[in-house]
């Protein structure tokens, strides 16, 4: 991780100052300049085959983590959002013990937050033995509590692991 941020920055900094420049051939806009940094970030990053192959292999599923990421934010919204407009609640509250395989505080952290940031999920607690995450929802389907733990393990558990492995 720290090459990433190392990249960013070298990208950043890069872009900041070709901007600076008074005869820039690109003019400055929010698309070039986001346009620019991902042209140097990805340059750097396809560098980075030659001399760090784990971080080269990651990028990709970084990407794909932050995209399913997205897609829940998405998804969560809107089942916010549509038990809000209607007249009826279809919320029902639980809580469920999360058995865990991950295993270092990091890989833990990353999990209880993405839970924590998606509407209608919070993490309440890590049990003393750091095996169960407990999480609160208030959507489950048909009381279905092994179909929601199916969705954690097989959606951002999975893909943390990949990242952290």
């Amino acid at each position: 991780m720290k090459l990433l941020l190392i990249h960013s920055l070298i990208a950043g900094v890069a872009v900041y100052f070709y901007f600076q420049h008074p005869d820039a051939i690109i003019p400055y806009t929010a698309l070039s300049t986001a346009l620019l940094f991902l042209v140097l970030f990805s340059l750097l990053w396809n560098s980075s085959y030659f001399y760090h192959r784990s971080y080269y292999r990651k990028m990709p599923k970084l990407l794909h983590f932050i995209m399913f990421f997205m897609k829940e934010l998405f998804v969560a919204n809107m089942k916010i959002a549509y038990d809000i407009i209607t007249p009826h609640y279809h919320m029902s509250p639980t809580v469920l013990a999360f058995p865990l395989r991950l295993k270092t505080d990091l890989e833990i952290s990353i999990l209880a937050n993405m839970i924590g940031l998606t509407p209608g999920t919070l993490s309440i607690d890590v049990s003393a033995d750091r095996k169960f995450l407990y999480v609160h929802t208030l959507y489950l389907k048909h009381k279905d509590i092994e179909q929601l733990k199916l969705h954690i393990k097989n959606g951002f558990e999975r893909r943390i692991l990949e990242l952290t492995a």
